[in-house]
């Protein structure tokens, strides 16, 4: 591999012209398509094989007229205090409002308190639903705005109108403020790391481009693949971080071998023959982690694993072309001032690196480091013990946001459990008597006293489906409204065998409570589908078992500490001010898996840079200490620079207003400070420098079954002339505090 891929890199530096012109053609097409392609279909979420889509499915087939599913506003009035909504003035003004929303453009209909029963027992607080004609995602500013107008209206005289739903959803919007942050950041770094505006350069534009294509590529395709438009979220984020990472590794060993005296093409051709065989294959582990995804079987994960897996696949050939490319246009002007002027080999005469030393360091008292850093991620991995899923409503929004103060308000004055109903789908076909069943269903969910009313059965038009409403006495996240749903579920099997009708439990809480279970049962799943074929790879890379099992292990630990770190802040409030957490609560049921997908494709990142040039240096004749020492000092400061441009641009989404987002932002942020500054930093030297020789022990039988794809360059140094080194160095007796 390191000799093709070194033909492909003088290649692509001698025809850098070509190469350039092709990637920016590439770039306009896709953007064109994109542009040219009809609108990305909406978003939709579903659970196959669960009981909550099971229900939604029959409703959707028994009830047609009500499976519209455009956006709804629910509009909480409050009298001022010592009046009542229920009094002429009262009444007056929810009449003006509503006759408000009504005039809206949009709008489907509008439910009058007075006529729909939305009128609490003190006669203070009453509601107005909303059903606009179309989804969330197609609703107009115009419609939003006269929204915003007829509560504001409503607001006279001291009345308190706020409004919940999804059609006031304040827009995210990924790919703005975030990226911008993280991208400043990564310049800054980067040009810090090369002392260079050229060099510091490359890995943006390498970025921008393979990004740009990616992301317009999935815009092109979305109509056709039913690729929603939120697809492209988890692809924007992987894909500029990987890219950057890709084309940094490479840009930093072509200035190494420039130091060494080599030409520009030759040093390009090695650069890519060397770094980019480690780029193949942590772009590789990237992909298994994100295609991996597939097994949870939600499709809208999926989707997005998919088209991130598909955007990662892009950067890693922008990596090993695009970046040698401008490279031939660089020349030596990659390389800072200082390094232009001074004679090749300089470098080697100057005193340590940083790496060099803490490698130096971590060597002599590898116990020590081992243990505080093992000790000290598993204290912080601590809380995780204590984790508790769901996802966010808007209950856990910002209090100052009328979402929020709506949600507040229906709970005040209808329950805590107003905010989170379920409904019940009773398909009663096979039933004797329909209406009968429907009735049954109603007196044994109200004989377990758990919910605090359930509303009379409505009836299809052929009179065999009927749907009824169940409120609980607790809020959407309380740990007692999810008992209730299992209850309600356990009374199925009794329900079909004295009715022969089938019960469904199904409703926003239900789902959640579905889609929580669904993640929960394909973690253990996911991870060893993750991290096994990961590790067949990095036996690939590394010819080696116990390096392959230390890099796993590694990684576990530091998402460990990572998800204690998210429930320490995010559930149970420590720190809370300090990150913008407003209302703690559970952790997000997509954080963990999402988390492990993503955390440790970029973890591999690390592991196959650092350590390939450790085995590249063992393969060519140093001692095990000696080539732990040489990966520090030529890939430590890289790694380190390339880690902080990752944080740095995960750490821009904690700023954004969204609980959801602010927490993957924290959680991937805080994952890759603990993997790459403890784990690839800290634990990685300390084991290798404990295990010696045998961190490269392979057995025969099985150095003889995996093909070797050379990636540490040996084949390609030997056909290279360089100075010969053994093949198989020799294993001679080394002590750990060596």
């Amino acid at each position: 591999m390191a000799t093709f891929l070194y033909r492909l890199g003088r290649r692509a530096f001698r025809r850098r012209g070509l190469v350039v012109l092709l990637w920016v053609a590439v770039l306009v097409g896709a953007g064109v398509a994109s542009s040219a392609a009809p609108a990305p279909p909406e978003d939709s979420f579903s659970m196959p094989g669960t009981e909550s889509q099971k229900a939604f499915d029959l409703l959707d087939e028994q009830f047609p007229a009500a499976s519209a599913e455009g956006a709804t506003a629910r509009v909480v009035i409050r009298a001022p205090e010592g009046a009542k909504i229920s009094d002429a003035a009262g009444k007056d003004r929810v009449q003006d409002l509503v006759a408000d929303l009504r005039a809206g453009p949009q709008v489907a209909s509008v439910d009058d308190p007075f006529k729909a029963d939305a009128v609490s027992k003190d006669g203070t607080t009453a509601y107005a639903t909303v059903t606009y004609k179309v989804n969330a995602m197609e609703l107009t500013d115009e419609a939003r705005d006269s929204l915003t107008a007829a509560t504001d209206g409503a607001r006279e005289g001291g009345y308190t109108v706020e409004t919940g739903g999804d059609a006031v959803v304040a827009e995210q919007e990924m790919g703005g403020t975030a990226e911008l942050i993280g991208i400043g950041v990564a310049a800054i770094v980067l040009l810090l790391t090369f002392g260079s505006l050229v060099a510091a350069g490359m890995p943006l534009l390498s970025a921008i481009i393979g990004v740009g294509i990616g992301i317009s590529a999935i815009g092109a395709l979305g109509s056709t693949l039913e690729l929603s438009a939120t697809t492209s979220t988890l692809a924007m984020m992987i894909g500029l971080a990987v890219a950057i990472d890709y084309a940094l590794f490479i840009v930093s060993r072509y200035r190494a071998e420039i130091a060494e005296g080599r030409s520009p093409e030759e040093a390009a051709g090695r650069a890519v023959g060397t770094a980019g065989s480690a780029v193949v294959f942590a772009g590789l582990t990237v992909v298994v982690a994100l295609a991996g995804l597939a097994i949870v079987n939600i499709p809208i994960l999926t989707k997005m694993g998919l088209a991130a897996a598909a955007t990662v696949g892009i950067a890693v050939l922008i990596a090993l072309t695009l970046t040698p490319a401008l490279l031939g246009f660089a020349g030596k002007r990659a390389l800072s001032r200082k390094d232009r002027k001074a004679p090749a080999g300089r470098q080697a005469a100057a005193r340590p690196k940083l790496g060099t030393r803490w490698a130096r360091f971590v060597q002599r008292r590898p116990v020590t480091v081992l243990l505080t850093a093992v000790l000290g991620l598993g204290v912080i991995a601590v809380p995780a013990a204590s984790m508790e899923l769901g996802l966010p409503d808007e209950g856990s929004s910002a209090p100052d946001t009328t979402q929020r103060k709506a949600y507040d308000l229906l709970s005040e004055s209808f329950g805590a459990g107003f905010n989170g109903p379920f409904m019940i789908a009773v398909d009663a076909r096979d039933a004797a008597d329909p209406e009968a069943a429907a009735d049954t269903v109603s007196e044994r969910i109200t004989g377990l006293g758990k919910a605090a009313a359930v509303t009379p059965a409505s009836f299809n038009k052929e009179g065999d489906t009927a749907v009824l409403t169940v409120m609980p006495k607790t809020g959407p996240s309380d740990v007692a409204t999810e008992s209730l749903v299992h209850d309600i579920r356990s009374l199925s099997g009794d329900i079909e065998a004295d009715t022969g009708a089938t019960m469904l439990v199904t409703g926003a809480t239900a789902m959640t409570i579905d889609f929580s279970q669904t993640l929960d049962d394909a973690l253990v799943p996911y991870l060893a589908l993750v991290v096994g074929l990961a590790f067949l790879l990095l036996m690939l890379v590394f010819r080696s078992v116990l390096v392959p099992l230390k890099a796993a292990l590694g990684f576990l630990l530091s998402v460990a500490a990572a998800l204690g770190a998210v429930v320490a802040v995010f559930q149970w409030g420590w720190l809370a001010d300090l990150f913008g957490v407003d209302q703690p609560g559970p952790i997000m049921s997509m954080m963990p898996i999402f988390m492990i997908g993503v955390v440790f494709g970029l973890a591999m990142d690390y592991e196959v840079f650092l350590v390939t040039r450790m085995r590249e240096a063992y393969v060519h004749g140093q001692s095990a200490a000696e080539s732990v020492t040489t990966g520090f000092t030529h890939g430590g400061r890289v790694v380190a620079a390339a880690a902080i441009i990752m944080i740095s641009v995960f750490s821009g989404f904690i700023l954004e207003n969204d609980a959801m987002i602010k927490m993957m932002g924290f959680g991937l942020a805080i994952a890759v400070l603990f993997d790459a500054f403890v784990v690839r930093m800290a634990i990685v030297p300390a084991v290798l420098a404990l295990l010696g020789t045998k961190a490269w022990w392979l057995p025969t039988w099985l150095d003889r079954v995996l093909p070797n794809v050379d990636v540490e360059g040996e084949k390609l140094h030997r056909e290279l002339g360089d100075t010969a080194a053994p093949a198989k160095p020799a294993r001679e007796p080394e002590t750990a505090g060596v």
